[in-house]
């Protein structure tokens, strides 16, 4: 297994399963610090710096939370307009990240470009961990959904993962790439406008991902373990902001979960996670359900990026 001192975080692609089994342990046992909300000095003298350049609730917030568990410091920005990546200058990701290195131990990145966390990695000899680049992957999130279904169901492999969404989202991305390593099968569920590229099926085969496609979650419901949602109704990832116009559309009913059809068709053990935020894809009484696990998921964020700050930064090894 490769050390995680200095590594940067970019894709679930370079993950083995050792890897992933070796976050896992250590967010086990960082998990009682965030449990018990405590602070340590792990890191302490350290320092993490938030570069967002697309707004953010979850991530941002529970990667500072992450690094003020572990006793470090935090500083950065939350919207690229404020700086001058953001305004007349358009600052070039080489110099921002060249520049942003010397301000920082770490850097954690959310873009609405793909592939800008691997440019601001070339330049920046500070870790990098991509906290979401447009349309192309979210390997935190992804890696605290597997932690999560780990701690719930007590093991990543043997189960059906029922995928709800839009096909061309990040985090749909990663959990497949991720899955690759498991033995496990995907079944995807969107609409055709979003389903899966040509270009990344043929990926997925060449890593033997086990996956199969649905055209209506209500048909393949009974056979989840895991069902992962993602809106259908959805932002433009690849610009920096977009503002809500007017009424949003309705999302159909073959990708909709409702309380009534997991009452009927769900397994009893299965269990929901979503990233957030939703749309109308996942009606709130879902939230009373035991099926709901959404919540458990945005706590585990926390955990699962103190241990992947604590591994970089060299706490853990």
């Amino acid at each position: 297994m490769r050390s995680f001192l200095g590594r940067d975080i970019l894709s679930l692609k370079d993950f083995g399963r050792d890897e992933f089994e070796r976050v896992f342990q250590v967010a086990d046992d960082l998990k009682p610090i965030a449990r018990d909300r405590r602070n340590t000095d792990t890191l302490a003298g350290k320092t993490l710096l938030t570069a967002f350049y697309q707004p953010s609730t979850r991530t941002r917030l529970s990667t500072e939370a992450a690094m003020h568990r572990l006793g470090g410091h935090v500083l950065g920005f939350s919207d690229a307009k404020m700086t001058r990546a953001g305004d007349f200058y358009q600052e070039s990701i080489k110099d921002t990240f060249h520049m942003l290195e010397y301000y920082g131990d770490v850097i954690a990145i959310r873009h609405f470009q793909q592939g800008a966390p691997a440019e601001a990695a070339k330049w920046a000899s500070v870790p990098v961990i991509n906290c979401g680049d447009g349309w192309g992957e979210h390997p935190t999130q992804v890696l605290t959904d597997l932690y999560t279904i780990r701690c719930e169901l007590g093991t990543l492999d043997g189960l059906t993962y029922v995928l709800v969404g839009d096909m061309r989202m990040r985090t749909m991305h990663s959990i497949l790439y991720a899955l690759s390593q498991f033995d496990a099968e995907a079944i995807v569920v969107g609409p055709p406008e979003m389903s899966l590229l040509p270009e990344f099926k043929a990926e997925l085969d060449a890593l033997n991902v086990v996956y199969r496609e649905a055209g209506d979650v209500r048909d393949v419901i009974e056979e989840a373990d895991v069902i992962y949602m993602e809106p259908v109704v959805q932002a433009d990832y690849a610009a920096s902001r977009e503002e809500r116009k007017g009424e949003t559309a309705l999302t159909p009913p073959e990708y909709v979960v409702t309380r009534e059809l997991l009452r009927d068709k769900a397994m009893r053990h299965s269990i929901i996670l979503h990233s957030l935020p939703r749309m109308d894809e996942l009606p709130a009484d879902v939230d009373a359900t035991r099926h709901q696990r959404y919540w458990v998921e945005a706590f585990n964020g926390v955990v699962m990026r103190m241990s992947l700050l604590s591994l970089v930064l060299g706490a853990a090894e």
